[in-house]
C-alpha cells in the first residue's frame, strides 16, 4: 500500500477537487511517479493518462499522445484533425488528461492537444475544451527533440521556444506550477547540495572538488554498474563482461502481439544469458521481491531462469507488458482501458552497463558514471548522478569539467520567473500571470 507524504496528498486533493492546470515537478527522487501512479488508481474523475513516447506511456500504462488524439508525426500547426465520432465521444467524457514526462513535449503538439480538446468537445471558448490537464515531469533532465531544418525555421517563427510551457494555450489559461520539495531518494544533505547545484547550472569550485574527490577512486570491484551516455559504450562493456564468462549463451526470445513498434518494445527482443551475468530488473515485483533497478546475477538458466538478489535466490519468470488505448463504454457511461498489444519477455536487462537515459527514474546505491568525452545533451548528467542515492557509490571515469554541466537557459528563466511570481502571491504561468512580458 502506497502512502503519500503530506505535500503529494495535498496535491492529490487538488487534481480531485479542482479543475486547475498543474505542471507538476521536482527534482529527482521527489515522487512525481509515485504520485502519479497513486491518482491512476485512486482518482474518482474520468481521467487518461498519456504519454509523449511509446516506452514513457507503457512505464504508466498509458497511451501516446499521438495514438490517444489521432495526430500525426512532426509539426502539426494548424493542419485540419480528423476525428471520428468515437474519438469525439471518449474526448467529451473526459475529466482530467494526465500527460507524464511532459518535458518531451514540445509546444507544437501541446497546441494540438489543446485545439484536438476544443474540436471533440465543441468549446471552442475554453482552454483544452474544459478538460482539467495535469502534467508530470522535470524539464531539467529530459528536454524535446530539437526541431530540424524546415520545422526549426517553423518554430522561431512561431514560439518563444520549444518547450511546452511556451506554447500559445498558456497565453490565455493559467497554469500552475507545483514544485515537490521532499527528497525520498536521498538523505545525504551535502550530496543534494551538490545535486541541487549540478541541476540548475550553479555548481562552484567547492562543489566540483566534493564530486571529483569522491568520485575518482578505484572502484573495488567489476561488478559495479557503469551508467554511459553512449549507446556503444554500453554494449561493448556488456559484450566484453558476458564473454569473460565460462558456459554456454541461452537466448530469450520476446513475444510480440499485437500494434508493438520495434522502438517501443521496453526489454531486449533477444536476450542474450550466461550463468553469472549481472542483470537489472525491469519490472516491480507484485510480491516485493524486487523493484525496477534491481541489480542482481543470473545463476541458474532452465525453464526459467533463476537469479541472486542480496544473497537470495528467485525464480524469474517472463512478464507481460501491456500496451493500452482508451474507449468509451456507452451503455455503462464510463472510460475504459483497453489491451492493445502485448510484450512478453524476462524482464530483465545485462547490466555491467546501461545508458544514463534507460536509468531514468530507477535508483543505484552505487555506479560508475562515464560520460565520455563529454555530456552532451542538456540535463545528462545530473540524471546520472542523481540517480545514486549517496556520494559513497559515486565512482567516475574521469573528473567533471565544466562543460559537462549543461543547463537549457530557456527552462532555468522559465523556473526562475515562475518562482518570483510565486514569492510576490502570483500564481501560475501563462497570460493571465504575465507570459507576454519579456525576460
Amino acid at each position: 500500500m502506497v502512502e503519500l507524504s503530506d505535500e503529494q496528498r495535498a496535491l492529490f486533493e487538488r487534481i480531485e477537487n479542482t479543475t486547475d492546470h498543474l505542471f507538476i515537478t521536482g527534482r529527482a527522487g521527489t515522487g512525481k511517479s509515485t504520485l502519479l501512479n497513486y491518482l491512476a488508481s485512486h482518482t474518482h474523475k474520468r481521467i487518461v493518462i498519456s504519454a509523449p513516447t511509446g516506452v514513457a506511456a507503457l512505464n504508466v500504462g498509458g497511451q501516446t499522445i499521438h495514438s490517444l488524439l489521432k495526430l500525426h508525426l512532426g509539426v502539426i500547426a494548424n493542419s485540419s484533425l480528423r476525428q471520428n465520432d468515437k474519438l469525439k465521444t471518449l474526448l467529451r467524457e473526459l475529466d482530467t488528461l494526465v500527460i507524464d514526462e511532459i518535458s518531451m513535449v514540445n509546444a507544437d503538439l501541446m497546441d494540438a492537444v489543446d485545439r484536438s480538446l476544443r474540436q471533440a468537445r465543441g468549446t471552442y471558448s475554453e482552454a483544452f475544451g474544459g478538460v482539467q490537464v495535469v502534467m508530470f515531469g522535470d524539464p531539467y533532465q529530459l528536454a524535446p527533440v530539437p526541431p530540424r531544418d524546415d520545422e526549426k525555421l517553423y518554430f522561431d517563427e512561431h514560439y518563444e521556444s520549444v518547450w511546452f510551457f511556451d506554447a500559445k494555450v498558456w497565453r490565455e489559461t493559467e497554469l500552475d506550477v507545483v514544485e515537490l520539495v521532499h527528497i525520498h531518494r536521498q538523505s545525504d544533505m551535502e550530496f543534494k547540495m551538490a545535486l541541487n547545484a549540478v541541476r540548475h547550472g550553479t555548481v562552484t569550485a567547492e562543489i566540483a572538488e566534493l564530486l571529483n574527490t569522491q568520485g575518482l577512486r578505484q572502484p573495488p570491484d567489476d561488478e559495479i554498474l557503469t551508467l554511459a551516455s553512449r549507446n556503444d559504450t554500453v554494449r561493448r562493456i556488456n559484450a566484453r563482461e558476458l564473454a569473460r564468462l565460462g558456459g554456454k549463451t541461452k537466448s530469450a526470445v520476446a513475444e510480440v502481439n499485437g500494434e508493438f513498434g520495434r522502438s517501443q518494445f521496453p526489454a531486449d527482443e533477444v536476450l542474450e544469458l550466461k550463468v553469472g551475468a549481472q542483470v537489472m530488473f525491469l519490472r516491480n515485483d507484485p510480491e516485493g521481491r524486487w523493484v525496477n533497478g534491481t541489480l542482481g546475477r543470473v545463476v541458474d538458466i532452465g525453464r526459467t531462469v533463476w537469479v541472486d538478489v542480496d544473497g537470495e535466490d528467485h525464480e524469474v519468470e517472463p512478464t507481460v507488458w501491456e500496451k493500452y488505448r482508451y474507449t468509451y463504454a456507452a451503455e455503462k457511461k464510463e472510460l475504459k482501458r483497453e489491451i492493445a498489444a502485448e510484450f512478453t519477455q524476462l524482464p530483465l536487462r545485462l547490466a555491467w552497463a546501461v545508458t544514463i537515459h534507460k536509468s531514468q527514474g530507477k535508483t543505484f546505491d552505487q555506479a560508475i558514471i562515464d560520460l565520455g568525452s563529454r555530456a552532451f545533451s542538456p540535463g545528462q548528467t545530473y540524471v546520472a548522478l542523481s540517480r545514486l542515492t549517496s556520494l559513497d557509490g559515486l565512482y567516475l571515469t574521469r573528473p567533471l569539467k565544466p562543460a559537462d554541466i549543461i543547463v537549457d537557459m530557456r527552462v532555468r528563466k522559465f523556473i526562475v520567473d515562475v518562482r518570483a511570481r510565486q514569492a510576490d502571491g502570483r500564481r501560475g504561468w501563462g497570460e493571465t500571470a504575465g507570459l507576454s512580458t519579456p525576460f
